[in-house]
């Protein structure tokens, strides 16, 4: 919504621009009226819609028609005067003061108009009669009001409706040529209607009216109000009400109503409370809230963000098989002006039976979304409706923001619940099979893609993995691409040349930085061949104080799941990158040193409640 209002006063000389403004601010009928009035400004606070409004006089003796012009560009909307007892003023509205202000602008740009008979006192009838095939012939044309600088009718209301008319126009929302609401309006208020239907039945029921009443204007309706709400609309369509509710046409329906009522201002409530600015685009400051994530600092999905897209699932999944078809991801995200999700998904986290995405990789996607593009993600759940439906400011709230990695290292503990390991190995290593071997899924997936997330759990705790598959001789221009919560550097034990890479890398990108490195080698159900480097992977591992290699084959899959726990703890605990992370009494140390951990917590607080 506009922060100002500029109102321009037009119309032939003598029909009293200068008598209304005078009137206005005087309250009273000015005795001596100048040429011209100058420019007045109305506090904010004073004014119906709370927001400045600035009222400029036009004199055709005092000022040339380059000034007119300027006056035009600048102006919000413009009121054009006549006299109601003059029929050439009104003539002239059509022939001269219309096309001044309009005449080379496109449909749909044009600056909206009132016309303003003033003079009423001088008139027993009205002028409506001559004024009504103008108003029909431009589409621009707000309103006409009819008033009297003299005796002061209707010149507050006049203001009013040219602020409205900035405020609120008509203009983007119903074409009044074809009596209809036009085609952005109507994807809007579809959109509207979407988030507002909780239970996805298609109908706004009664609970579901009264929470979007509540939402948009403060009150709920009372149930007779409510029900002659339906019953407008039940005798005005043929397919409004439904089971006792309105459907998608009868809320268009009624939004057309207040519109051709003049109560333009009720839809634009509805449509800012959810996001849209005056050319009915969501506005940045919706879909893009402000979130600062320093370098260093890594971006997760909270409980909030979590229940809200819990009961979006909910909602989607109507055969309540806990997965999401094709056709129920399509119309959940049908609010969106694109699909979110590629095909890679499939690729991307666990599927159903079915091969459908599964409660958990739904949740998975969401996780990594927030991880990899967090302002993406964000817009996401902008579109999706998170802040009206969880009454938050912003979408940031569902969004955790990390501490520092170098904070953890020197707590030796981390609050974070998202890793990321790169998987990085020559091509034909085998690293799209150890990905999808992470998703456990029993069908082929969708396209390749470069990531698989899962969950793991550690410590009675789950954590989420992303693995992120690099190709040496493609990826690692600079340095920074090698960022990452642990390495997995993985070779071919059948292919003597493998490990060549895996050595060059961490030499090149790990050995002084302090991530931590797990060796993996891949196809181990193959004769393993001696490598040609230097040194044999073990001693290479021995020597860099790296866990001893890890062995990994699409045909052993009960190594997998060790796998991957050892990836993730080596994420959580870099501090101990040098330990040998393989060996069954580096875990004993870490599991009995948690649980004596824990112990001294419980002894101390025993002692400290005997003592109260």
């Amino acid at each position: 919504m506009k922060r100002d209002v500029r109102i321009l006063l037009l119309g032939e000389p003598k029909v009293g621009k200068t008598s209304l403004i005078m009137s206005l601010v005087g309250e009273e009928f000015p005795e001596l009226v100048p040429l011209r009035a100058e420019e007045i400004t109305i506090p904010a606070d004073v004014t119906p819609e709370k927001v400045p409004t600035h009222i400029v006089d036009y004199s055709v003796t005092e000022q040339s028609d380059e000034v007119l012009r300027e006056e035009i560009v600048k102006a919000n909307v413009v009121c054009v005067v006549y006299d109601v007892t003059q029929e050439e003023t009104i003539d002239k509205i059509r022939t001269k003061w219309i096309p001044l202000v309009n005449g080379g602008a496109e449909k749909g740009s044009k600056i909206p108009i009132i016309l303003v008979g003033n003079k009423s006192d001088l008139r027993s009838g009205s002028s409506m009669e001559s004024i009504l095939p103008i108003m029909n012939q431009f589409s621009e044309i707000e309103t006409c009001v009819e008033c009297s600088a003299k005796n002061l009718k209707n010149i507050s209301e006049l203001f009013y409706y040219a602020q409205k008319a900035v405020l609120h126009p008509t203009a983007p929302l119903y074409d009044p040529e074809d009596k209809q609401l036009k085609l952005q309006c109507v994807r809007a208020l579809s959109r509207i209607f979407s988030i507002s239907d909780q239970d996805n039945d298609h109908i706004l029921s009664d609970a579901e009216l009264n929470c979007f009443q509540k939402l948009c204007f403060g009150n709920p309706l009372a149930p007779q109000a409510l029900e002659d709400v339906k019953t407008v609309v039940w005798k005005n369509t043929s397919d409004g009400v439904q089971d006792n509710g309105l459907t998608l046409n009868g809320f268009l329906f009624l939004n057309t109503l207040f519109i051709q009522r003049g109560r333009h201002e009720t839809t634009w409530t509805i449509l800012r409370k959810f996001g849209y600015d005056d050319t009915l685009d969501l506005t940045d400051d919706y879909l893009y809230p402000p979130l600062r994530v320093s370098v260093g600092c890594s971006t997760e999905l909270n409980h909030l963000g979590h229940q809200f897209l819990q009961k979006l699932f909910d909602k989607y999944d109507e055969d309540k098989d806990s997965a999401l078809s094709p056709a129920e991801l399509k119309n959940l995200f049908s609010v969106l002006p694109y699909m979110p999700w590629g095909p890679e998904v499939y690729s991307n986290v666990s599927l159903s039976d079915d091969n459908y995405i599964s409660q958990h990789g739904y949740f998975c996607q969401w996780m990594l979304s927030a991880y990899l593009d967090v302002h993406r993600c964000l817009e996401h759940l902008g579109y999706l409706g998170y802040p009206i439906l969880m009454e938050r400011e912003s979408q940031t709230s569902a969004v955790t923001v990390t501490r520092e990695k170098s904070f953890d290292l020197e707590k030796r503990q981390t609050q974070r619940t998202v890793f990321l390991c790169k998987v990085i190995g020559p091509r034909g290593t085998g690293k799209t099979d150890f990905l999808q071997a992470f998703l456990q899924n029993e069908r082929d997936p969708g396209p390749p893609t470069i990531y698989a997330i899962n969950t793991v759990s550690v410590a009675n705790q789950d954590k989420y993995l992303i693995l992120e598959e690099v190709d040496v001789e493609t990826e690692f221009l600079k340095t920074a691409d090698a960022a990452c919560d642990v390495a997995c550097l993985m070779y071919d034990v059948s292919d003597p040349d493998s490990f060549n890479y895996c050595a060059s890398i961490y030499k090149q990108h790990y050995m002084d930085r302090g991530i931590p490195c797990v060796v993996v080698g891949s196809k181990a159900d193959l004769i393993e061949a001696k490598q040609h480097h230097g040194m044999s992977p073990s001693e290479f591992c021995y020597k860099h104080r790296l866990p001893s290699p890890l062995h990994f084959s699409t045909l052993l899959t009960h190594t997998h799941t060790h796998i991957y726990s050892k990836l993730t703890w080596a994420a959580m605990y870099p501090h101990l990158n040098g330990s040998d992370m393989s060996s069954t009494s580096f875990w004993l140390r870490v599991t009995l040193g948690a649980t004596i951990a824990a112990m001294l917590g419980f002894a101390l607080y025993r002692a400290f409640s005997r003592h109260k």
